[in-house]
């Protein structure tokens, strides 16, 4: 890839496209254009209006399963930290981690999802829930941080 200014074709694209799908007006053309980033997305899902996406340019390590469902205002923090703070030397930063929704999942609206974290096969994310660890399949999460609510009996 041709290399601007420190940046890769690749970069721009994702810098043009990922504040574009935020407010795409229909799902599947959010869906395209998410993929578009980089972005792992699985077969038919959904993904509500302003999804956030909070990961350093060159990250590609966001994966959506099948079937996902993510309400609006979602937000997935991949990477994140206090930049040029004096504080920087002071407080754990993670650098860059991961975050893997499996099959069937459903994330509520304005749930915020930090690196590092799976949310299970068939999982539920309780609206406005700030999951900060792994949530079990077929489990239901919510509150702040989010805690195991329910199972979910499902017929197999």
């Amino acid at each position: 890839m041709r290399i601007l200014a420190g940046f890769t074709i690749f970069d721009y694209k994702k810098k043009i496209l990922k504040p574009l799908a935020r407010f795409m007006p229909y799902f599947k053309l959010r869906v395209a254009l998410f993929k578009l980033c980089g972005y792992s997305i699985g077969k038919d899902v959904f993904i509500g209006e302003e999804l956030i996406i909070s990961d350093n340019l060159h990250d590609k390590n966001i994966f959506i399963g099948d079937r996902a469902s993510i309400a609006p205002r979602v937000t997935l923090v991949t990477s994140s930290g206090p930049n040029l703070s004096r504080i920087k030397p002071y407080v754990k930063v993670v650098d860059s981690g991961k975050i893997r929704i499996e099959n069937d999942a459903w994330i509520g609206a304005g749930a915020i999802i930090l690196p590092n974290v799976t949310i299970g096969e068939g999982a539920v994310v309780g609206a406005g829930a700030v999951v900060i660890e792994d949530v079990p399949p077929y489990t239901v999460v919510a509150g702040v941080p989010a805690k195991a609510i329910k199972k979910l009996e499902i017929e197999k």
